[in-house]
């Protein structure tokens, strides 16, 4: 046996209720051995008004992301600490407004990666689907520990930065897409992209914690993008400013 202690917030259909932590106990031998399996059977065998997100279940989704033991991570690829005498604690993604339980509310996250308009812009007049924008190997491998962002918010919500400034500094994942599309090859809204960072938030609140790299659940790099980002942005800025001259 193994015990999990679980968050659980105030219910907003009931009045009065508080946050409170609640202790379950499973039987490893009869579950399956990550975090999500123990969430699964206690929602099916012990209290089914356990909420929390989960969907693919093979850390691809992203919907399952929690902080378990003090860590974001994905529930799915997370292992359980078999050890009897530990208790494995599980809260949902921190300061974000909690909805219930274990699932958090991510408007906000949405809303900023919406910002950024993460799709292949053309100033050209096109029909999407008529002609093939092709790419060099090269160009194309620039991509490769960009794209495989799963948007679980791990790296933003870890992010002291973040924590602060939440309403104005998109935050890590957001910020590894816009790089994604400012180098793409077949994007022809580079510089448009950079401008619209052009502020003290969006993207100069990051301090290089790398608390995002550290946390990402898919080991990808965000504060190396990040930094790239910044380089991009003092490099249209130096052409700007000699342009005025």
């Amino acid at each position: 046996m193994t015990r999990i202690l679980t968050r659980r917030p105030f219910d907003p259909d009931k009045k009065g209720t508080k946050p409170k932590m609640v202790t379950y106990e499973v039987d490893l031998n009869k579950c399956g051995p990550m975090v999500l399996d123990a969430l699964i059977k206690i929602k099916n065998e012990d209290d089914p008004t356990l909420t929390f997100r989960r969907s693919c279940r093979e850390g691809i989704c992203g919907s399952c992301a929690m902080n378990i033991a003090g860590v974001n991570t994905l529930a799915c690829i997370c292992k359980i600490d078999a050890r009897v005498n530990k208790t494995t604690k599980i809260y949902p993604l921190p300061h974000m407004y909690i909805i219930k339980d274990l699932v958090p509310d991510m408007s906000n996250f949405y809303a900023q990666y919406k910002e950024i308009e993460p799709y292949l812009k053309k100033k050209e007049t096109v029909n999407y689907g008529d002609k093939q924008y092709f790419q060099s190997v090269e160009d194309r491998a620039k991509l490769d520990g960009l794209y495989e962002c799963i948007l679980c918010a791990c790296c933003t919500t870890s992010c002291p930065s973040y924590w602060w400034n939440g309403d104005k500094y998109l935050g890590p994942a957001v910020l590894m897409q816009a790089y994604r599309w400012m180098i793409d090859s077949r994007d022809d809204f580079q510089v448009e992209r950079m401008a619209k960072l052009q502020d003290p938030f969006s993207i100069y609140r990051c301090h290089t914690i790398m608390n995002c790299t550290k946390t990402c659940p898919k080991s990808l790099n965000p504060g190396r993008a990040i930094a790239e980002v910044k380089k991009l942005m003092a490099a249209f800025k130096g052409k700007a400013k000699a342009a005025s001259l």
